[in-house]
């Protein structure tokens, strides 16, 4: 669905898909949606899905539960996000609970009818014994986008976390778009990662020079919380040339990477995250 296919209502108010397209008095458009899943313990040794639903582009659909972990896919609904949109994802893991989360596709960050910077928030909530893996597909910063995203993770001091983002600027051939990312992760109410990085035109002069991503267009970065860490964290090393390995003050490790594209950021990614079982 396009967002030409919205229906019209209250003048400056348009419905999507559930999700509400508001014009404020200075004329700036966009949607505002939210995606909410929970995950429960289910009596019987799984995980249920009491809340799942979103609006608009936004659009969460439960897949084939693999033993006791309860499955999402995001699927995108309509194009987006475009200039103005404020999108919202919270997923909240009880005790106990086991939930994994992916998306169907790539996310595209594209150029709406105005300039106005786009908006995508993540809010993860783990509680003691619960677990959840939040592996989306790639965020693509297409030409003339700009997309700020937050992602924050709140974990009891009993919760696993497996936390993967991936960015890659411009589509092929394209120049990328701007796009600001900050990262948080906080365990039992103490802060263990706040990282942000710029990227694109209008973002802070070298960016792309040697010390930050010199000259590549794929970044990405994983964060693993396992209890165990506190007694016997991995060793910081590199993964392979443009990844690196490195303990957090907490039980978690922070994975980086940088690469080329996609594909390779991938690879570099998934086999650091490999390299934590050995450890």
């Amino acid at each position: 669905m396009s967002r030409t296919d919205a229906a019209r209502g209250p003048a400056g108010v348009r419905e999507t898909a559930g999700a509400r397209e508001s014009t404020d008095a200075l004329g700036t458009a966009g949607v505002r949606a939210t995606a909410r899943v929970h995950a429960r313990r289910d009596g019987r040794g799984g995980t249920a899905l009491p809340v799942l639903d979103g609006e608009g582009p936004l659009a969460p659909r439960r897949t084939r539960s693999v033993g006791t972990e309860a499955r999402v896919t995001l699927v995108g609904a309509m194009s987006g996000p475009l200039g103005g949109d404020r999108l919202t994802v919270e997923a909240d893991v009880g005790e106990g609970a086991r939930l994994r989360v992916g998306s169907a596709a790539a996310t595209i960050a594209l150029p709406g009818q105005t300039k106005d910077e786009a908006r995508y928030v993540v809010r993860l909530t783990v509680a003691d014994g619960g677990e959840l893996y939040w592996l989306p597909e790639q965020l693509i910063a297409a030409r003339g986008s700009d997309l700020y995203v937050t992602t924050r993770a709140d974990l009891a001091a009993g919760a696993r976390l497996v936390l993967r983002e991936e960015q890659v600027l411009g589509r092929a051939g394209e120049e990328p778009g701007r796009l600001t990312s900050r990262l948080t992760v906080r365990i039992a109410g103490r802060c263990v990662l706040d990282q942000e990085l710029s990227c694109g035109p209008g973002a802070p002069g070298g960016w792309d020079g040697p010390a930050v991503l010199a000259g590549h267009r794929a970044v990405g970065q994983a964060v693993v919380v396992r209890p165990e860490f506190a007694q016997s964290p991995p060793s910081a090393r590199t993964a392979g040339e443009g990844a690196a390995v490195l303990p957090l003050a907490g039980p978690a490790v922070l994975v980086t990477a940088v690469a080329p594209d996609a594909l390779r950021l991938r690879r570099l990614l998934d086999e650091a995250l490999a390299g934590l079982d050995g450890d």
